[in-house]
């Protein structure tokens, strides 16, 4: 095991709208704090009874495309992030799974990689 699955990310251009209704939808905790990240207008959070997190980064609607079922000109947007205890040790045991690197920069606490059909995900460092 390299990781351990820490939420599931669904980019929209209204967080908190977005996280009310999932609450609604699921019940859990809007907002509540979590070291692992930092809460506002720009990022929400759901805690799910089942103890799954969805998160909820904010684009602006000018730039958010929203998916349509089937279309795929308009596919699904979500990521996976993936909680690892030491980020250069699972970069080396994804990338020899597999996966691209999209977005690796050192002195940060995450990375962004593409599984090897494309589809984004993160690694953070818990």
């Amino acid at each position: 095991m390299i990781a351990e699955l820490q939420c599931v990310v669904l980019d929209c251009p209204e967080p908190l709208r977005l996280a009310e209704f999932y609450e609604a939808l699921l019940g859990g905790s809007v907002n509540r704090p979590d070291r692992r990240w930092a809460l506002g207008e720009a990022w929400s959070t759901l805690h799910t009874p089942s103890g799954l997190v969805l998160a909820f980064p904010y684009v602006p609607a000018a730039e958010y495309r929203p998916p349509r079922w089937p279309d795929p000109a308009h596919p699904q947007q979500f990521h996976l992030d993936f909680g690892v205890p030491d980020l250069d040790r699972a970069r080396e045991r994804v990338l020899a799974l597999g996966a691209t690197p999209l977005d690796v920069r050192d002195g940060r606490a995450w990375h962004v990689y593409a599984d090897p059909a494309g589809h984004p995900f993160c690694l953070v460092r818990h």
